[in-house]
């Protein structure tokens, strides 16, 4: 009898053993067999553009060294806002990412109220890369520097107007810095997207603008822009005859268009530690750089604490700018 006891305690407790080691067992597994079937990137917006290229060439270059197919989904609509929704209600499993930007993810957050928190709903990935945003006027404004620039519109007050590619968009912020910086007094012309105002400025029907270096790049080198003052700490390397606001004397402009790799808060570490790994190895290959270069893109690796405070401190910039200007936008 107490042989049969003892016997059925030594189940219990071996039963018990087995049960209390497998939940530490089994997520590990599951970490470690990360990929096992194909992962989703979603571009949040239209195809075409930068947001678009870094999708695609991040998905083709990252799915091979996986050893998993990577799908790129275009989800356009409210500024970024779909499918930043769309990728914060995901399940945090490292099979929906999305390419986070500095509209979804930079001025989007100062200047709107938006149903999701672009920092507490989302975890920070990988950085990928940027362009710098450079000030251009058409040949018809009189002015070959910024500061003849800056002297024309004083001579101008209120006459002269600049495009941008939406309201509270990046190009209209960093004008506003600019303003603000060399006290412009210039009306606002937004567009929907940065193709309308630059065929607008090609036309002469806006004097200036302030667009990311990629869009601008085919036009300036045609010679149907002038480039003038370019953001960021060092010349361009594609303009290296174009200084930088800093140089000019005004400080702070280091605005950039940047994409990243987010996901759904709360994704497990050891998934985001092999995708940032895996995406900073692809940023320092010379193939890849080569292709984000032709695009005027330089690539920008970050450990993902790095590129969750590289957010972090864009949305406190634009978002001190957008109180001062009072820029706050409903729809």
């Amino acid at each position: 009898m107490i042989g049969s006891i003892g016997g059925r305690l030594a189940t219990i407790l071996s039963a018990i053993c087995v049960a209390a080691a497998t939940p530490v067992a089994m997520p590990a597994a599951a970490q470690s067999a990360y990929p096992n079937k194909p992962i989703k990137i979603i571009a949040p917006v239209q195809p075409g553009g930068g947001v678009d290229l870094v999708a695609r060439t991040i998905a083709d270059r990252l799915g091979q060294a996986l050893g998993q197919s990577i799908i790129v989904e275009n989800q356009s609509g409210g500024g970024g806002s779909i499918a930043s929704m769309a990728t914060a209600r995901a399940a945090p499993d490292g099979y929906t990412l999305m390419v986070g930007y500095v509209g979804t993810h930079g001025t989007n957050p100062a200047v709107r109220k938006l149903p999701y928190d672009a920092i507490k709903d989302f975890t920070p990935i990988a950085m990928v890369a940027g362009t710098p945003n450079i000030l251009i006027v058409p040949p018809s404004v009189p002015a070959n520097t910024l500061k003849e620039f800056v002297a024309y519109v004083h001579a101008n007050p209120g006459k002269l107007s600049y495009g941008s590619s939406g309201p509270g968009t990046l190009t209209h912020l960093a004008m506003e810095q600019l303003k603000v910086a060399a006290d412009l007094d210039m009306i606002h012309v937004p567009y929907r997207g940065i193709g309308p105002a630059i065929t607008d400025i090609l036309g002469g029907q806006t004097q200036a603008l302030f667009p990311g270096l990629a869009a601008a790049l085919p036009h300036i080198k045609a010679g149907k822009m002038r480039p003038l003052a370019v953001t960021g700490t060092r010349r361009h390397p594609l303009l290296p005859e174009v200084p930088t606001f800093e140089e000019l004397g005004y400080k702070g402009f280091d605005g950039v268009q940047w994409y990243g790799i987010v996901g759904p808060a709360n994704m497990p570490s050891p998934i985001v530690k092999r995708l940032n790994e895996e995406i900073n190895k692809l940023l320092a290959n010379p193939d890849l750089r080569e292709r984000l270069s032709s695009e005027a893109l330089e690539p920008m690796p970050m450990s993902p604490e790095q590129f969750g405070q590289y957010m972090r401190d864009d949305i406190d910039k634009w978002s001190r700018l957008a109180k001062a200007r009072n820029i706050q936008l409903n729809d």
